[in-house]
This record gives C-alpha cells, sequence and structure tokens, in this order.
C-alpha cells in the first residue's frame, strides 16, 4: 500500500518565516511586481489547501500545442506555443494499449518507451501511487519529428493526464512542479514551458530549480512555417554543434536575445529580423543538415516576413508576419504578407529538391489543458467550460 500524500505548497522558510495563522499576511509590503510572495501570503492564510477534487478520475483527455523551440539565439531556453494541437485520451483499462492517429501515427512508439507513458508514469510518482492498467490513444496534429515539439507535447499531455487519473494537484506559485516535472523529463524548458503555460516563454534554471517567465506576442503576427517531409532527429542536430563557444560567438548571441525580447516587449516587429540571428547552432545545422535553411530565411524576409528561424532542431523553418487582424479570411489579402512568404519559401523548397507542406497559423496564449474527464470536475453549482 502507498501511503496517501496530499498535493503541497512549497515551502520556503526564508520566506515564510513571517506568517503564520495568527498573522498570515505578515508585514512586509509587496510591490504589484511581488505575485509569487502574494500567493504565499494568501496559502498561508489557509489552513487546509487541495483537498478539494483530489479523487481519482477514470478517463481523461488533454489537449496539448505545438510549440517551436530556440525562436534564433535562445538555445534550450526560449519556446513559443503554437496553434495547432494534439489531444490524448488516457483510460484506465483491463489491457495496456496505445492507438494513434494523424501525424506520425506509424512511426511512434506502441509501448511503455513512449514519452507519454513516461510522462504519466512522473505524475503517478509525483502522487506516491502506482500506474494503474491504461489504455492511450492520441489524435496527433504535430508533425512528428519536424522541430515543433511533439516530444514535449507528449511529455507534458502524459502528466497532466496521469494527474488527473491519480487525483493529484501540484504547487505552480514558487516552485512550478510541473514544469520541473517536465523539464527533468526533456532536460531544458525551451519546449515544455509554452506547451504548459502557452505564448512565448523564457526559461532558465536557477540553481535550485527551473523557472519560466512569459514575454508578449505581439499582436497581428502569423507564423508561417514549412514543414518538409522528412524526418529531423534531435541527437543528430546536436551532434553537429561545437562543444566550445568562444568569447565572440557569446557576445554575439547574447546581444540577439536583448534584443529579441526587446522587440517581443515592444513590438517592435521591424527588428525581429535582428533578434533571431544566432552563431550558435543554426549556421553549423544550416551547412551540415539542411541546405536550404539560409536561403529560405532570406526568401522569407524578402517576401516580407519580419525574420524567419530554424525551429527547435529542425527541419521546420518558421517565419513570423505582422499584419493580422481578426479572421484572416474576413481581411484583405494585401494588407497582409502570409501568402507571398509561403510562395517565396517553397520556391526556395522546390529549387533544394525538398518536399513539405506549408502551414499557416499564430502563436496561442493557452498552454496544455483537459478537455473532458470522467467522472466530470463540474457541479450544480460551478460549470467548467471543456464540460459545457
Amino acid at each position: 500500500m502507498h501511503p496517501s500524500r496530499a498535493s503541497f505548497i512549497f515551502e520556503d522558510p526564508e520566506h515564510d518565516a513571517n506568517l503564520s495563522i495568527d498573522n498570515p499576511r505578515g508585514s512586509t509590503v509587496l510591490m504589484p511586481h511581488q505575485y509569487e510572495e502574494k500567493m504565499r501570503k494568501r496559502i498561508a492564510a489557509r489552513v487546509a489547501v487541495e483537498d478539494e477534487n483530489r479523487a481519482p478520475r477514470n478517463s481523461v483527455t488533454v489537449r496539448v500545442p505545438a510549440t517551436s523551440a530556440n525562436v534564433g539565439p535562445g538555445y534550450d531556453c526560449i519556446g513559443m506555443s503554437v496553434d495547432l494541437w494534439s489531444e490524448i485520451t488516457v483510460t484506465r483499462a483491463e489491457k495496456f494499449e496505445i492507438t494513434a492517429e494523424g501525424e506520425g501515427a506509424k512511426e511512434m512508439p506502441k509501448d511503455e518507451t513512449n514519452l507519454m507513458c513516461i510522462g504519466v508514469k512522473a505524475a503517478f510518482d509525483a502522487a506516491n501511487k502506482p500506474v494503474p492498467t491504461l489504455k492511450y490513444h492520441c489524435i496527433n496534429r504535430i508533425p512528428y519529428a519536424r522541430g515543433l515539439g511533439s516530444s514535449s507535447a507528449a511529455i507534458v499531455g502524459g502528466i497532466i493526464a496521469g494527474l488527473i487519473l491519480a487525483g493529484h494537484r501540484l504547487p505552480c506559485w514558487g516552485s512550478e512542479a510541473l514544469l520541473q516535472i517536465a523539464a527533468s523529463i526533456e532536460g531544458h524548458p525551451d519546449n515544455v514551458a509554452p506547451a504548459i503555460y502557452g505564448g512565448i516563454q523564457i526559461g532558465i534554471h536557477t540553481g535550485a530549480r527551473w523557472m519560466s517567465e512569459r514575454a508578449p506576442n505581439p499582436p497581428g503576427m502569423q507564423l508561417v512555417m514549412f514543414i518538409p517531409d522528412f524526418v529531423g532527429k534531435t541527437s543528430a542536430a546536436r551532434n553537429v554543434l561545437q562543444n566550445n563557444v568562444t568569447r565572440d560567438l557569446a557576445a554575439y548571441n547574447i546581444g540577439r536575445v536583448a534584443i529579441l525580447v526587446h522587440s517581443l516587449c515592444t513590438s517592435n516587429i521591424d527588428n525581429l529580423r535582428f533578434g533571431v540571428q544566432d552563431k550558435m547552432h543554426q549556421p553549423q545545422r544550416g551547412e551540415k543538415l539542411y541546405k536550404y535553411l539560409y536561403p529560405m530565411i532570406e526568401a522569407a524576409q524578402n517576401a516580407g516576413a519580419a525574420c524567419a528561424y530554424l525551429s527547435g532542431a529542425g527541419p521546420t523553418v518558421m517565419a513570423l508576419t505582422s499584419g493580422a487582424s481578426g479572421d484572416i479570411f474576413t481581411q484583405r489579402e494585401k494588407e497582409r504578407v502570409d501568402y507571398a512568404v509561403a510562395d517565396a519559401m517553397l520556391q526556395v523548397a522546390e529549387q533544394h529538391g525538398i518536399r513539405g507542406k506549408l502551414l499557416v497559423t499564430q502563436a496561442t496564449h493557452e498552454g496544455a489543458h483537459v478537455t473532458k474527464v470522467t467522472p466530470p470536475f463540474s457541479t450544480d453549482k460551478i460549470s467548467y467550460r471543456s464540460e459545457i
């Protein structure tokens, strides 16, 4: 028997020394940006937390977004969620089984080495409960092994499904426990952070834990991506990189990351083409793996894209454009450049003999979320949107 363990809130004695049940708010005056400290004090004011809705569930469906990592110079630390979604349904069953439809359905492993299963196990481990026999069904819309975060989607979707099935809650404010689990499996936060939280995320390790913060998404921004037909292996893409980084190269990338974040924060779309420049991984991968990369980047920018870069470890090339307003199918095409950019990227692909598809979408503010659960969380008094 595994002992029951309630979800916990990250405790930091150094921060919480001045808090007590008698004086839960402490004496410190907090500034508007100190939202994690405010959450600590709110939680300290509650004697019992996280006991509601802790019952295990029988089945859950989770929706997880694609992600685009690095965004140029932000190697292993910056990523963006993409409005392109896969769904996984996990159900208690008498026999283990994985079924799939859509992108990469034939290629993905159908045993417990699947990252989705690893995510589920990590969730049950966090709950201190054994993993029951489960059946998995995936509807894959994220292209498999194309640099759009299919692995991270499997990890994050699995963790969330496991937590729901186990009836276990994790602390977020001040600890980001879900991020800790996901990043420990993936090894870095650039894909898992935007998969969890949505938007554009900047993730680092503080020396104690992983943390991530959101950068703003400029209004009217669209994503135009060329997705080649062939698979890109992250291991091969990492093997072509240099083991040592010179001072000049480090200074170059640090400056570009600073411009990238500043451009996003100020919605200065024009400066994004400088912000996504990189010398740490894109030149090496372009030279040895993806000969079309820099010609496609140049063609996209010449056609009006704000910028273009290698998405994750490739092979997908991502271009960012501006000018979208509302539903693009009701907007005059000459106000946008997505069609011209897409056509330019396809021409380069044809010149290099690369087959693939062109997808136009946008960044999404939302991360992974539950869309269906049995039994439901909604009650007679409270209804949740996914259960309406």
